[in-house]
């Protein structure tokens, strides 16, 4: 493509004339974006085709990671990066007149996903194309991102997130790999050559079209692709409706509007049937579509069908593409002609499956009656599944009933996505130390003890490349000046760093480069709020998905216990403190609507009080997204992980906190944990109950929430403070629904039994603050270590211990 700056001028002056027949002085930065975008990917497209050649020509295990998020964000920085060009095209566009960040802020962030889910997924992808496996993503292309989000008077206000508004420069539209969904209809059986045939009728087709983007790995080389499916109509008389029949004019419309619902919201409301009813149909959208593509591709290999999971590995990330596994069997059975037991061996050599996390509500259950209607033959199949390992059940444990019902795939009128998961896997993994022990020894004891090879630990990762190498590219210079470049591609060498842990010299680089990007996140947030930021105050940052065990309400918490203590002695003596939050709440998740309407007062209520004197200053961010996360997380000096004990399966920014310098406080939950084991009480702040102690005030009860409040004035003041007429409290009942959550409703995720330890901590964190050297020398110590969290660790071990896939040398 070009090797230099010169070359690159050259080459981008011709493709922008002959793209948009204009001459460079007329481009806006959108012009730019979009050649730019167009000539990378033009680029890659020859070792796209390279890589699936190479492919073919190995005839090796392809993995194919299912999953209904690829948090993918931004990709022009990225893919300049991987492709080893970043700092040519920086240089080139500065000579031109143009500024790569100002052009790079030309593109959405992909509404492809929402949180940590979505985010590990996208850092899976770049680890597997830059390790050099065959590992593709399989997703499905939202019209529309969750939503986005606008602050209103302190309440979060959604407002369509259409990411595709311009035009997506990195997919590619594959009308030629389309294939054919079907929902509703009828299933008949009958005998025929021997052998029970099943027969799915008067079916509504839904057309499956896939988008491709590639997916750079970091020697340019080899790319991978994520396909994302779109539904769209089918025009045909007779194929559209079903049942329902006919082909008039509102019919029509009607099928088109239901159809295309499919893949126009990522995560549509499901408080209603209707809502619940349309993620089942994006959950099957996405394994049909995604399956047939794959055996299509098998196919063309000639090879016979028992040869499929030594060729294709399915995993599923977490239970939402669960319907791999049933939809696998129809494949086989129906369609390829196999028995029950040959399709089952095949399907149980094939899926691995995720689970990342322990809360009931997000172990999905879907009403049987809503399956059967909506997917005749597939509840046929999973009721078959059911009643077979019932009866294993039974052989195992007669008349043991009450286990058989507790680990039964459906059970009353639900179908439980999780068991049917496990059953129809061969490997069940967590994603952290401490969350796979809680599978293991708690919430999936009892398949953990049938299936006692089955289940595994792999803690998640992140890609250093998008966040540190170009996320923060001061910081990264410095790493490659101190211990050479090699841990560019061995991460964990990273750990060389703490040689310089003590070095003067080297905690002065490290603490100049976090004030420039304090003083840049502090240009963005004042660019906002029209507000002034301290650079030279802690930076305590708490971002992510708003949820009650995230604990972001602890947070404001102690804030207003901050803000009483300012008032009843202005002059008492701390380090000034920017709390800065980002986070979105779920349209229908009212309790974290308001813990967000909570923080934007309290920051109105103290930004503005004149006693506060700048001691303490609150910013929420709206719209939190991975391209806010990249300017917010290098000037970090704190990382709030302060989730309740046992909740949080892994986190993945902590690690990102971490990889950047800051320290933490956090519970010892998730990847906090194996964070501490490798850096100690020393590095970082730890405080709160532990997830034993958690789980057994969960199982044996003796947790009064009341107690703590009528024993802690600390504690009563700030809670009164919510409910009574005041500065905080400017509206009746405003805040009476957090007030009565944590009182009348028992304080679920122990928000209050963790108030008293929390603001100790904090107060451990000032005074740490003020002993710079020191926290220069934690602060290098966290960087050092955070190497062993890299995504590249993580999928190696996926590849080897799972997957059973080998990189794809040239």
């Amino acid at each position: 493509m070009f090797n230099d700056k010169e070359t690159f001028k050259q080459v981008f002056r011709e493709k922008l004339i002959g793209n948009l027949g204009k001459p460079l002085e007329e481009a806006s930065n959108a012009d730019i974006y979009n050649t730019l975008g167009n000539m990378i990917r033009e680029n890659a497209g020859k070792h796209w085709v390279e890589t699936n050649q190479r492919f073919k020509a190995d005839k090796g295990k392809q993995v194919y990671y299912f999953s209904m998020e690829f948090l993918i964000g931004r990709l022009l920085g990225n893919n300049l990066l991987n492709m080893g060009v970043l700092e040519v095209v920086r240089e080139g566009l500065a000579d031109l007149g143009f500024c790569l960040k100002d052009i790079e802020e030309e593109e959405a962030d992909a509404g492809l996903g929402n949180g940590g889910l979505g985010r590990l997924a996208a850092c899976f992808l770049d680890s597997l194309a830059s390790l050099q496996y065959a590992g593709h993503g399989t997703g499905i292309r939202y019209k529309y991102g969750l939503f986005e989000q606008k602050i209103v008077d302190g309440y979060q206000v959604e407002l369509p997130d259409y990411w595709l508004q311009k035009e997506n420069v990195w997919e590619v539209r594959r009308e030629d790999k389309q294939v054919e969904v079907k929902f509703w209809g009828h299933v008949d059986s009958y005998e025929k050559d021997g052998r029970l045939v099943f027969e799915h009728k008067d079916y509504e087709a839904v057309r499956a079209v896939p988008y491709d983007i590639p997916v750079i790995g970091a020697d340019r080389r080899h790319v991978n692709t994520l396909r994302n499916w779109s539904a769209e109509s089918i025009t045909q008389p007779g194929r559209m409706f079903g049942s329902r029949g006919g082909s008039d004019y509102h019919k029509f419309l009607e099928y088109k509007r239901s159809v295309e619902s499919i893949s126009e919201f990522l995560y549509p409301d499901d408080s209603q049937y209707e809502g619940k009813l349309l993620r089942l149909k994006q959950q099957y959208f996405l394994c049909s579509a995604g399956l047939q593509s794959i055996i299509r591709t098998f196919d063309k290999l000639g090879l016979p069908y028992d040869t499929l999971p030594d060729k294709v590995g399915l995993h599923i990330n977490d239970t939402h593409p669960t319907l791999v596994i049933p939809e696998l069997m129809r494949i086989l059975m129906d369609l390829k002609g196999m028995s029950w037991d040959e399709a089952w061996d095949i399907t149980t050599r094939m899926v691995s499956y995720t689970n990342h996390t322990i809360l009931s509500e997000a172990l999905e259950k879907w009403p049987v009656t809503m399956v059967k209607e909506l997917l005749p033959r597939i509840q046929l199949i999973i009721e078959e599944i059911n009643a077979r390992f019932c009866r294993e059940l039974m052989d195992r444990y007669p008349g043991n009933q009450e286990r058989i019902s507790q680990m039964a795939i459906i059970y009353g009128d639900q179908v439980r996505m999780a068991h049917l998961a496990i059953v129809g896997s061969y490997s069940v993994n967590g994603v952290a130390a401490l969350h796979t022990e809680i599978l293991q020894k708690r919430e999936m004891k009892l398949f953990d003890e049938y299936y006692p090879h089955r289940f595994n630990n792999k803690t998640n990762g992140i890609t250093h490349r998008r966040w540190l190498l170009h996320a923060n590219p001061p910081l990264t210079n410095l790493i490659n000046e101190a211990i050479g470049t090699r841990w560019i591609t061995h991460p964990q060498e990273m750990i060389g760093l703490i040689k310089y842990c003590e070095d003067s010299s080297f905690q002065e680089k490290v603490s100049g480069i976090k004030r420039q990007n304090k003083l840049r996140l502090a240009e963005f947030i004042s660019s906002k709020h029209g507000e002034k930021v301290d650079p030279d105050s802690i930076f305590d940052v708490h971002v992510k998905r708003l949820h009650g065990y995230k604990r972001q309400l602890l947070n404001i918490l102690h804030i207003i216990h901050l803000y009483n203590q300012i008032k009843a002695n202005p002059s008492m003596d701390m380090v000034p403190r920017t709390f800065i939050f980002g986070a979105k709440a779920a349209p229908s998740y009212h309790l974290a609507k308001r813990t967000i309407k909570l923080i934007n007062t309290v920051a109105d209520v103290v930004n503005k009080d004149p006693d506060v004197k700048g001691k303490v200053r609150i910013f929420f961010l709206e719209n939190y997204s991975v391209s806010l996360a990249e300017k917010i997380i290098p000037a970090a000096d704190v990382s709030e992980q302060i989730s309740t004990a046992s909740k949080e399966a892994s986190g993945t920014g902590n690690m990102k906190f971490m990889m950047n310098g800051a320290l933490t406080i956090g519970t010892m939950d998730g990847a906090n944990v194996e964070m501490h084991e490798m850096i100690g009480d020393d590095n970082m702040f730890l405080f709160g109950l532990r997830a034993e102690q958690v789980l057994d005030y969960y199982q044996y009860g003796g947790y009064y929430a009341r107690n703590i409040y009528n024993e802690d004035s600390r504690l009563k003041e700030v809670l009164d403070q919510l409910v009574t007429p005041g500065p905080i409290c400017c509206h009746t009942q405003e805040f009476d629904q957090i007030f009565h959550s944590l009182l009348d409703n028992n304080d679920e995720y122990f928000v209050l039994k963790d108030f008293a330890s929390y603001v100790e901590t904090h107060v451990e964190i000032d005074r740490a603050y003020r002993n710079q050297k020191d926290w220069l020398k934690k602060s290098i110590i966290n960087i050092g270590h955070s190497g062993k969290f890299s995504s590249d660790n993580t999928i190696s071990r996926y590849a080897s211990e799972i997957w059973n896939i080998s990189p794809v040398k040239f």
